[in-house]
């Protein structure tokens, strides 16, 4: 049984992570805790040279203390020397991030790739719970504007948002007799070239939006994220507060629901975002939330993960 991994993280600049808040941070820490050999590269290092994939790379060593990251020199290497390659660029998720799926597609299966780049591309954090729509709001998706204002008129409040978007970019929160409404569509559908959701309001996200995070379809830990004064959405980076909070019975039906599809798609880490009993987002491409959850749980959740990885890997 291999016991220590060679990885390759797909991710985003050093200098625009936080290590206060950021989760592939902890990812990196624990597998230079356990003595992998760590390497990170940009989506734009990725290269194809007759079939195989390859990127222009630096092994990095990470530390719990500055300076916590020390790259080394660039390289250039095919993926298929490594037991496991990440994918954790965040969005937006636009044609880059996709073709970028289609390259990590090419490295063999000698190598763990996770999330598998595949289920990635197929599965929109938006869209994908649609496919569980019993467990969500009532949802329209659509660009036609005349379509959204008739389906909203059903609705007290209504929550209207781009298909692509991420941390609460372009969420918006208004109803049928609002003068702007008409003006809101206009400018998120990009006049009708565009799809949107539109939503019913849950009044719940006053108490916070939660998220779970699965490891493997199984929860090991969550949190909520309450919405700053003034503002509705449960995003941190836009000034929501972090809360622990229990798991209901619906919370976990849902995780159930959920489980099957994940641990066959080869989704291995999974944010979802539950609103009092509904499941709004499936958090794919690069979930956050371990410190965070970390700190109100008392758990470890990179240990966790890295220890599922060793066993994916294993099998």
């Amino acid at each position: 049984m291999k016991t220590q991994l060679k990885t390759l993280y797909v991710m985003d600049s050093l200098d625009k992570i936080n290590v206060k808040g950021d989760s592939t941070y902890m990812m990196m820490l624990e597998a230079n805790r356990r003595g992998w050999d760590t390497f990170f590269c940009h989506p734009g290092d990725l290269f194809v040279k007759e079939g195989v994939a390859h990127a222009r790379m630096s092994q990095v060593l990470v530390k719990s203390e500055e300076p916590h990251f020390t790259p080394f020199s660039a390289a250039e290497h095919s993926l298929d020397e490594f037991d496991v390659v990440w994918m954790r660029k965040d969005p937006p998720f636009n044609m880059d991030y996709v073709f970028s799926t289609y390259m990590l597609d090419l490295i063999p299966d000698t190598t763990l790739v996770l999330n598998d780049p595949r289920s990635i591309r197929n599965c929109n954090e938006k869209m994908f719970a649609l496919q569980w729509a019993a467990y969500g709001p009532d949802t329209l998706v659509t660009r036609e504007i005349k379509r959204a204002m008739e389906w909203a008129q059903s609705y007290e409040k209504v929550v209207i948002k781009p298909w692509d978007g991420n941390g609460g970019r372009g969420v918006l929160v208004t109803h049928f007799g609002d003068p702007n409404f008409r003006s809101m569509l206009e400018v998120l559908t990009g006049e009708e070239k565009q799809y949107i959701l539109v939503q019913q309001y849950l009044p719940e996200i006053k108490q916070g939006d939660k998220r779970i995070i699965l490891i493997d379809g199984e929860v090991v830990g969550q949190m909520a994220r309450v919405p700053g004064e003034g503002d509705h959405r449960g995003n941190m980076h836009v000034g929501a507060s972090v809360v622990s909070c229990e798991l209901s019975p619906r919370d976990q039906e849902i995780c159930e629901q959920l489980k099957p599809t994940l641990q066959k798609l080869g989704l291995l880490f999974v944010g979802i975002d539950i609103i009092g009993d509904y499941l709004t987002e499936i958090n794919v491409t690069s979930p956050t939330g371990i410190q965070e959850i970390n700190a109100l749980m008392g758990t470890k959740i990179e240990k966790i993960l890295t220890d599922k990885i060793l066993e994916y890997y294993n099998r």
